[in-house]
C-alpha cells in the first residue's frame, strides 16, 4: 500500500476508534450556550465552504463530510450548508445566519483567514464551537483539521526539481503563489522554497489574488514578457485552477514545448491535463480522512464531548496557542499515479476522466 494512504487510513481508523470512545454520556455546557445536544439528541451543524471556483469543495468535501456527521450522529441530524462564492463578507453573512439558526457546532473553511475572527468570536460568545477546516481560521476555534499544507508546498518543489533535472541550471521557473488572505498559501509558499532556493532561478514570483485562474494567467502573461519564452524552464503554481490559467498563457506565447507545471487538489480538468502532457503533476490530498476528521471533532464538540482521543496534535494561529488538531498527508500524483487511484473515494472515476477526448492518452497510460 502507498505510505500515504496508509497513513491517512491509520487517521481514519483513530478517528473512528476515537468516536466510539467518545460515543456516552452526557454533554456539558460550553461557552455560555444552552442549546448544546446529548449523545442521542439530533444535532444540527453548520458547514461553510469558501467557494465553488475548486471543484473538491461540492463534489467531494461537502458530501463526504455530511455522510461522516450522519454516520456518527445519526440519520436525524442535520447539516446546514452554505458556499461563500470567494466572498469574505458573504462568508461572515453566513455566520451570522448560522447563530440566529442556533446550530450546535460550526464547520468553517474560511475564504479569509483574518477577517473571519470577528465572526468566530460571535458564534463562541453564544457557545456555538466552531472546527476551522482545511484552512486555520483565526478567532477562538475549538478546533482544526487540514492537509500537512508546508508539505504540499515541499512535494510540489521537490517533483518540479525531479523532472527540471539538469534543466534547473539553464533558465528561471516562475512561482504562482496562492492568495494572501489564505494561510495555507503561506505555508504552500514556504515549504516550495525550502527546496527550491538555491537549486533554481526564481525569475518571477507573484501572489495571486484570490486564487483565481484568470489572475494567473494575466501573471504568467507579464513573467513571459518579462523573462522570455526561452528562458522559462518551469512553473511552480501553488494549484489546479491556476495551473489551467499559467498553461493557457503558455501556448498562447507559443511555447513549442511546455515546460512543466505544478499544482494541487487533483481537479478533474488537472487529471486530464496531466495524462495530455500539459500538466506535469498535481497533489492529491485524500479528502475522505479530512472530511471524517472534521465530523468527527464538530460531533464530539456539539455533545461536549472532549477531543482528547481525537485530536493528538495541536496548532498554532495568529490569535490562538494550541488548537486541538488533525493533519492528513498530502502525496504527488502524476501520470504514472492515475491508474491506482481511479474510482477510489476522493477521486474520479474511469468514466469521468477518459471522455472521448483522452480516450488515447487513458489508453497510453493503462486506464482501461
Amino acid at each position: 500500500m502507498n505510505t500515504h494512504l496508509r497513513r491517512a487510513a491509520v487517521v481514519v481508523a483513530a478517528v473512528s476508534t476515537a468516536v466510539g470512545l467518545a460515543a456516552c454520556g452526557k454533554a456539558k455546557e460550553a461557552g455560555g450556550g444552552d442549546h448544546r445536544k446529548d449523545a442521542k439528541g439530533a444535532l444540527t451543524i453548520g458547514l461553510l465552504l469558501p467557494e465553488n471556483q475548486t471543484a473538491r469543495y461540492e463534489r467531494f468535501d461537502k458530501p463526504l463530510i455530511e455522510k461522516k456527521i450522519k454516520e456518527l450522529a445519526g440519520t436525524s441530524a442535520t447539516v446546514l450548508y452554505e458556499n461563500a462564492k470567494q466572498d469574505a463578507s458573504l462568508q461572515q453573512q453566513q455566520v451570522d445566519t448560522m447563530i440566529t439558526k442556533r446550530v450546535d457546532v460550526l464547520i468553517v473553511d474560511a475564504v479569509d483567514a483574518k477577517s473571519i475572527a470577528s465572526s468566530v468570536k460571535k458564534a463562541d460568545d453564544k457557545g456555538i464551537p466552531v472546527v476551522a477546516y482545511d484552512r486555520l481560521a483565526e478567532g477562538p476555534v475549538k478546533a482544526y483539521t487540514s492537509v500537512d499544507n508546508e508539505r504540499v508546498g515541499k512535494i510540489q518543489g521537490e517533483s518540479l526539481l525531479k523532472e527540471l533535472g539538469d534543466n534547473a541550471g539553464k533558465g528561471e521557473i516562475v512561482m504562482m503563489n496562492g492568495s494572501v488572505t489564505d494561510p495555507n498559501a503561506k505555508m504552500y509558499k514556504d515549504g516550495a522554497h525550502s527546496v527550491l532556493d538555491g537549486k533554481v532561478k526564481i525569475g518571477k514570483e507573484y501572489d495571486t489574488k484570490e486564487w483565481k485562474p484568470e489572475n494567473a494567467n494575466e501573471n504568467m502573461k507579464g513573467a513571459i514578457s518579462s523573462l522570455g519564452k526561452d528562458h522559462i524552464v518551469g512553473v511552480y503554481s501553488a494549484n489546479d485552477g491556476m495551473a489551467g490559467g499559467i498553461i493557457t498563457a503558455l501556448k498562447s506565447a507559443g511555447f513549442d514545448r511546455l515546460p512543466p507545471v505544478t499544482g494541487q487538489d487533483a481537479e478533474l480538468s488537472a487529471v486530464q491535463r496531466i495524462l495530455a502532457g500539459e500538466q506535469f503533476m498535481s497533489v492529491y490530498k485524500p479528502y475522505q480522512p479530512e472530511a471524517d476528521a472534521v465530523a468527527t471533532l464538530a460531533v464530539n464538540l456539539a455533545q461536549g464531548k472532549k477531543l482528547d482521543n481525537v485530536a493528538k496534535a495541536t496548532v498554532d494561529s495568529g490569535t490562538q496557542k494550541k488548537i486541538p488538531s488533525i493533519i492528513v498527508d498530502p502525496f504527488a500524483l502524476t501520470k504514472a499515479d492515475i491508474a491506482k487511484y481511479v474510482g477510489k473515494p476522493g477521486f474520479f472515476t474511469l468514466d469521468e476522466i477518459c471522455t472521448a477526448k483522452y480516450k488515447a492518452e487513458c489508453d497510453k497510460a493503462g486506464l482501461k
